[in-house]
C-alpha cells in the first residue's frame, strides 16, 4: 500500500520535480517508509512506499523496466502476483515484489495485463518510447485514484491532498453535486465535491498522450455469463472462492491481524485465516464501556475459539472524542461517515500491524442490510405501480400518519414512484436527507434523482439477474464504493494500515451475484453465506442481534461538539451555498429535537464547512 503522485504535460510547467516533492511530502503518511521521484520529458511520477511485499530498497518506486522503457509507481497488492510470475519466464526480475510483476506484466501484455490481476490497486505506468501514460483502477474501485486535467497537463493522485499540493488544481466547490452530497453523505465516482477534479471509475483504466486520451472499462461483473446452480454446488463453490479469497490476502512480509467485532462477517474472516496457517493470529477489537452496545463478549467468544492473540482497545467516548478533530484533518473528501475507521486503524497501527483483515463486503454481497428484504418486497409487487396516482397518493398519505418520522416518508415515496423497479426505488431507501429538506436549503435542486440516473446506466443489463443480486450491484456500485472504501482507505492510511477485503475478491462477487434469491435469502439475511462456511461460527455469534459502531453522537452535538458544531454551521449559512438561513433553520430543528432531522442529517454540513476550511476550497 502506497501513494502515487503525477503530472502529465510539462510543457509549460516550471519547476517540475519541486511539484512532485510537494505532492509526495502532502501524501508521505501514506508511505513512510521510502519516498521516490522520476523525471522523464513530459511526465513527472512519485511515489510514497509502505513496504509490505519484498521489504529491500530494490522494490522502491518509481520502479523500471530493465531497459528502461517503462517506469510505475504503484499503490495496492496483487495478490496473485507468484502466478502471473510464473508465465513471465522470459523477464529479468530483480527483486520479489508484486510491483515488478506488474510492472513485466506491463510490458509484456500492455493493458490486457488488468485481466490477469487478482487484487486491489491503482498503477501509472509511463511508455518512455510511445510516450504515453497509461493509468488504472482495481475492478472493485478498493484504491481511489483522483486526477485533473488542467490545461495540457494532467495532475494525479492516490488523494485530492496530492492534487492540491501540485498547486496546479485550485480547489473550487462542484455545486453541481452539492444535492447528492446532501442525499448521500457522499458523491460518487467519477465525480467529487471539487470542481474539474474526478476519479478514474472502478474497472477502468486511462490512455494519455499528447494528442489525445481516453478511458475504456475493463471489466463489468454483468458480463460473465448468467449461471444457474444447485443449491448444494453453490455453497461448496463458495466456500472454496472464500477461502481461496482470505488466502491469496494473507501473503506478506510484514505483521498481518485482523479487525474483530464479533459480528458475521469479521468472524468469518478470523475463522477462515485461523484455519489457513499454524501461525496463531491477532485481532483486535475496540470495546465502549456502555454494555448494551458493547460487542466485546462476541468478539471474545471467536477469539477463544480461534485462539487468536486477541487485543480489547478500551476507549470511552471521550477518548473517541478527543481523536474527533484529528480524524476531521485526515478526510480528503468529505463523508459523512469515517471517524469510527480512523480510531480503529490508529489502535491497530500503534498495536504493530502494518496489515489488517477487513470483513468489509459481506453485508451488501450477502444481503445482509434490511433494506434488501424491503427492496425485494418492493420489486417483486410490479403491479402496485399499475394502479392510478390517485389511489396510491391516498395511501402513501395513510402510511405517513401511521409512520411517522423519515422510514415513513420514504415509504410513502416509494409507493408514489412511477415505476417499482431498483432505480426508482433503491435511491428513496438510500437517501439521508430526504427531497424535500434538500430542496429547502438548496437555491436550485435537480429534478432527477443524483443517484437514480448513474443506476439507469445498469438497468436494461441488470435486470437478467436475481432481484437481490440487483440490489448488491446498487450497493457496490454507490454505498460501498463512495462511503465505505473511500472512508476505509483515507482514514486506515492516515495512520499508513493497509486494509485488505476478501470479500470483494472480484472472482468471488461475480459467482455470488448469479445465485438465486431463494439460495440467498430464505428465511433470513445472509443465510448463503453462513450455509457455505458450515460449523465455523458458534450459534451465539449467529444468531446474536446485528449492532452498529454505535457512538452518542446526537448528545456530542448538543453538548460536547455544540460550539464547534454551531461555529461550522454558521460559517456555511453565510456562504450563501444553500438558501439563506436554510442551514441555521436545520440545525434548530434538530436541536429541537425534530424526529426528521436526525443528528446523520447535519454532521455532513458540518464536516463539509470544516473541509471547505481546511483545503481552501472556493465557494
Amino acid at each position: 500500500m502506497c501513494g502515487i503522485n503525477g503530472v502529465f504535460g510539462l510543457e509549460h510547467i516550471s519547476g517540475p520535480e519541486i511539484i512532485m516533492e510537494r505532492m509526495n511530502q502532502r501524501t508521505a503518511h501514506r508511505g513512510p517508509d521510502a519516498a521516490g521521484i522520476r523525471l522523464f520529458d513530459n511526465v513527472v511520477l512519485g511515489h510514497r512506499r509502505l513496504a509490505i511485499i519484498d521489504l529491500s530498497s530494490d522494490a522502491d518506486q518509481p520502479m523500471n523496466t530493465p531497459d528502461g522503457r517503462y517506469c510505475l509507481v504503484f499503490n495496492g497488492e496483487i495478490y496473485n502476483f507468484q502466478e502471473i510470475r510464473s508465465e513471465l519466464v522470459s523477464y529479468d526480475f530483480r527483486t520479489d515484489s508484486d510491483s515488478e510483476v506488474l510492472l513485466a506484466a506491463y510490458a509484456t501484455w500492455g493493458p490486457a495485463c488488468l485481466q490477469k490481476l487478482n487484487g486491489m490497486f491503482s498503477m501509472a505506468i509511463w511508455d518512455d518510447q510511445e510516450k504515453t501514460l497509461f493509468i488504472a483502477r482495481d475492478r472493485m474501485g478498493i484504491k481511489p485514484l483522483y486526477y485533473s486535467f488542467q490545461d495540457t497537463s494532467l495532475v494525479f493522485s492516490s488523494e485530492i491532498k496530492g492534487l492540491l499540493a501540485s498547486e496546479l488544481v485550485s480547489p473550487r466547490l462542484n455545486h453541481k453535486v452539492l444535492d447528492e452530497y446532501l442525499a448521500y453523505q457522499t458523491v460518487h465516482d467519477p465525480n467529487t465535491l471539487l470542481e474539474g477534479v474526478h476519479m478514474l471509475p472502478a474497472g477502468h483504466y486511462m490512455m494519455v498522450n499528447d494528442s489525445e486520451h481516453h478511458v475504456r472499462q475493463y471489466w463489468d461483473c454483468l458480463e460473465s455469463p448468467l449461471r444457474k446452480e444447485f443449491s448444494g454446488e453453490v455453497h461448496t463453490e463458495i466456500e472454496k472462492r472464500l477461502y481461496d479469497s482470505v488466502e491469496r490476502r494473507m501473503i506478506s512480509d510484514v505483521p498481518i491481524g485482523a479487525f474483530l467485532s464479533g459480528g458475521i462477517d469479521s468472524s468469518i474472516m478470523v475463522g477462515i485465516m485461523s484455519r489457513m496457517t499454524e501461525t496463531q493470529i491477532s485481532s483486535f477489537s475496540v470495546v465502549f464501556d456502555e454494555q448494551e452496545f458493547s460487542e466485546a463478549p462476541y468478539a471474545r467468544m471467536i477469539a477463544d475459539r480461534f485462539h487468536t492473540a486477541h487485543h480489547e482497545i478500551e476507549l470511552s467516548p471521550d477518548d473517541f472524542l478527543s481523536l474527533l478533530p484529528d480524524s476531521l484533518q485526515a478526510m480528503d473528501h468529505p463523508s459523512g461517515d469515517g471517524p469510527n475507521t480512523y480510531v480503529v486503524s490508529k489502535v491497530t497501527k500503534e498495536a504493530g500491524l502494518t496489515v489488517a483483515i477487513s470483513g468489509l463486503g459481506g453485508d451488501e454481497l450477502f444481503a445482509g442490510y434490511p433494506h434488501f428484504l424491503h427492496a425485494h418486497n418492493a420489486l417483486s409487487r410490479p403491479w402496485i405501480a399499475q394502479y392510478p396516482m390517485v389511489m396510491r397518493k391516498l395511501l402513501a398519505s395513510i402510511v405517513k400518519q401511521f409512520k411517522t418520522g423519515i422510514s415513513g416518508a420514504k415509504a410513502s415515496r416509494i409507493l408514489t414512484s412511477l415505476r417499482m423497479e431498483l432505480e426508482y426505488i433503491y435511491p428513496i431507501m438510500r437517501e439521508s436527507l430526504l427531497r424535500d429538506e434538500r430542496q429547502g436549503l438548496l437555491n436550485s435542486t435537480s429534478k432527477e434523482n443524483p443517484l437514480a440516473h448513474k443506476l439507469s446506466n445498469f438497468s436494461d443489463r441488470w435486470k437478467q439477474l436475481p432481484i437481490l443480486s440487483q440490489i448488491s450491484i446498487a450497493e457496490l456500485e454507490t454505498y460501498l464504493r463512495s462511503v465505505l472504501l473511500r472512508d476505509t482507505d483515507q482514514m486506515s492510511m492516515a495512520h499508513a494500515l493497509e486494509v485488505r477485503v476478501p470479500f470483494l475478491d472480484h472472482e468471488l462477487v461475480e459467482y455470488v451475484l448469479r445465485v438465486d434469491d431463494e439460495s440467498k435469502y430464505p428465511h433470513s439475511p445472509k443465510r448463503l453465506l453462513l450455509d457455505s462456511v458450515p460449523g465455523l461460527l458458534p450459534d451465539e455469534v449467529i444468531h446474536r442481534p446485528k449492532m452498529g459502531f454505535t457512538l452518542p453522537w446526537e448528545q456530542w452535538l448538543k453538548a460536547d461538539l455544540r460550539e464547534f458544531a454551531q461555529r461550522m454551521i454558521d460559517h456555511l449559512d453565510e456562504r450563501r451555498i444553500f438558501r439563506p438561513n436554510a442551514v441555521r433553520d436545520l440545525w434548530k430543528r434538530f436541536l429541537k429535537g425534530d424526529a426528521r432531522v436526525t443528528w446523520a442529517r447535519v454532521w455532513p454540513l458540518i464536516v463539509l464547512e470544516n473541509w471547505i476550511e481546511i483545503y481552501g476550497v472556493e465557494t
